[in-house]
């Protein structure tokens, strides 16, 4: 897993480049977690390492490194567990019913 630095924002209103926190793959495929800066506020986004595909925001507001870091690992360890993208809304109703069948 890549580290994020925690950087100020450059102006206000500043956009900073995304970082890569994470990788995971499930069978839908490889996905990227990644962290910026936006407006001061840092956001967590899941998106298709190929770029195809719907993009999920995960967390917005995180407040400390480490925070951020517990929030990156949990998110990786639930789709290696589910196989699922843990952002996508109706995942968890789709694991259940499948358990349950």
């Amino acid at each position: 897993m890549t580290t994020l630095v925690p950087q100020a924002p450059r102006r206000s209103g500043a956009t900073n480049e995304r970082v890569e926190l994470a990788r995971y793959t499930i069978s839908a495929g490889e996905r990227i977690v990644y962290g910026q800066r936006v407006l001061g506020i840092v956001r967590l986004t899941d998106v298709p390492a190929d770029g195809d595909g719907r993009h999920y925001l995960i967390e917005r507001g995180l407040t400390s490194m480490a925070e951020l870091r517990a929030v990156v690992e949990d998110y990786v360890r639930q789709s290696e567990h589910w196989d699922a993208v843990p952002a996508e809304p109706c995942w968890i109703a789709e694991k259940i019913e499948a358990l349950v069948s």
